[in-house]
């Protein structure tokens, strides 16, 4: 049996394994535990970019937290202080406030080793509860983003719309949050000895007690000692959160690594005199530098498929920011490719991408796009392969997105076959719209070439829904023996 389908503790197989049904109830918390650190900063960034957080509030808040650790405040305290600020605010206004903030700074946040556990418990039709001390200005746009049921979470009092100054009763902290839990099961006939428990903080230590399947995530020292005493599965993720100095160093060391990388080879090409040469030495050797650099690693199904016929069409699966290096790092050798009109004007992309003769197509204008592609199709008849992503854009979920035609065109002009490239989970080591990489294993499969001969402009839709299937169905039933790379 394989490490994916053992039933460890915390895993998407032992919930698959578990009764299904809402007598089982999985409880998650927020700040931590489905998001790395913590929603509060990013509403508080929002306030003081719109200029509504003023020196008084902000020093009762200090002072506030200052008495908690001191053991005078409690978190009720912090929360009297939010209500208050937002005396005769519209609670509607706060709600588009909350779902701004998720867009722009929560949603890449969220653990994807998190939310498909979440995605697990709703399979097996469990009762999935966002329990939260958050307010729901926070939680709610999480919950509605990951189509949970149930929140539970501090709210503040609204009367005709506008928002009171006082926090509703119970407060959801500690205790209170466990309360609210244990009412809530006794509602809807949910059986704690079944129920399970994600969450970080030590005050939540009075939760998992109460429940069956307690599951610390990235615990608190508290909470990680007791963990330790009673046995507790602790799951630990580093997928999101990224940034700092540490990132900032990692990726202004792999700029520099493509200064002396150009110098070598552009003399190589030189040498050769041949551009390509060039391409092929900074391609291999600065992927591999920069990957190495941030910890991440490819375990790659299918290897030979990449050179069974060449050149090819390589098409993969776009997930984020980094996925197009690795499909680039397993081509290795004498490829182009196609990206966005935008990249054409990054500092670094816009360069490279000249060098090694990408197309950059202006999306919007399906007509100039169509002419872009044109010198790529010279290209590949001489014998240079192509790299695309045909989903058009990235997708942070475990989806395949429509295909559109380009790839598919080009190799039929160009009389070459398409060599697919799926890629599971790079949303592990990077979300979406992610600047910095985290450490992380990515799996890869490169399936067997498929031959473009036969196809006809009447058929193509059919042929590339095809095509699309068999990413869908690799990634449903991932092929064995991988390699590392």
């Amino acid at each position: 049996m394989s490490g994916r389908t053992l039933r460890l503790p915390g895993s998407v197989a032992e919930i698959e394994a578990a009764p299904r049904g809402r007598r089982v109830a999985a409880c998650f918390d927020l700040d931590g535990t489905l998001i790395a650190g913590y929603s509060i900063r990013y509403l508080g960034q929002e306030r003081l970019r719109n200029r509504e957080l003023n020196l008084s509030e902000l020093a009762r808040t200090v002072a506030v937290a200052v008495g908690a650790g001191l053991g005078r405040a409690d978190f009720e305290d912090l929360l009297k202080v939010g209500a208050e600020a937002w005396k005769g605010r519209v609670h509607e206004d706060l709600e588009e406030m909350g779902q701004r903030v998720f867009q722009r700074k929560i949603e890449p946040l969220i653990y994807p080793e998190v939310r498909e556990l979440v995605r697990a418990h709703q399979r097996q039709g469990h009762a999935v509860v966002l329990s939260s001390s958050a307010t729901s200005y926070q939680v709610e746009p999480v919950a509605r983003y990951l189509g949970i049921e149930h929140v539970l979470c501090n709210r503040f009092t609204v009367k005709d719309g506008v928002l009171t100054g006082e926090v509703e009763r119970p407060v959801l902290w500690g205790k209170g949050k466990a309360d609210a839990v244990q009412q809530f099961a006794s509602d809807l006939h949910v059986d704690l000895g079944q129920t399970y428990f994600y969450a970080d903080g030590d005050e939540d230590l009075a939760l998992m007690y109460l429940v069956g399947h307690p599951r610390p995530v990235n615990p608190g020292k508290r909470l990680a000692k007791v963990a330790a005493n009673r046995g507790w599965p602790v799951l630990r993720f580093t997928s999101r959160g990224a940034g700092g100095l540490g990132s900032t160093v990692k990726n202004v060391a792999g700029m520099a690594s493509l200064v002396p990388l150009l110098a070598f080879g552009a003399a190589k090409a030189v040498v050769k005199r041949d551009k390509r040469v060039a391409i092929n030495t900074i391609t291999k050797h600065w992927i591999d530098f920069t990957f190495a650099l941030n910890g991440v690693k490819l375990n790659v199904v299918g290897r030979e498929n990449v050179w069974k016929q060449r050149p090819a069409v390589f098409i993969f699966n776009h997930r984020n920011n980094f996925d197009a290096f690795m499909a680039a790092r397993l081509v290795e050798r004498d490829f182009t490719g196609v990206a966005k009109k935008e990249l054409e004007k990054n500092l670094m992309m816009g360069p490279l991408g000249k060098l090694a003769d990408v197309a950059f197509i202006d999306r919007a204008d399906s007509a100039s796009a169509v002419a872009s592609l044109h010198p790529i199709e010279e290209l590949a008849k001489k014998g240079i392969s192509i790299m695309v992503a045909p989903e058009g854009t990235r997708l942070d979920t475990t989806e395949v997105g429509q295909f559109k035609k380009g790839a598919f065109r080009m190799a039929m002009a160009a009389g070459i076959p398409i060599v697919p490239i799926v890629i599971r989970n790079a949303e592990l080591v990077a979300a979406r719209d992610a600047a910095a990489v985290n450490p992380g294993t990515v799996d890869m499969a490169v399936l067997p070439p498929i031959s473009v001969a036969d196809w006809t402009l009447d058929d193509l839709e059919p042929r590339i829904e095809g095509v699309r299937q068999l990413f869908i169905d690799t990634l449903r039933n991932w092929p064995d023996s991988p390699t590392r790379a």
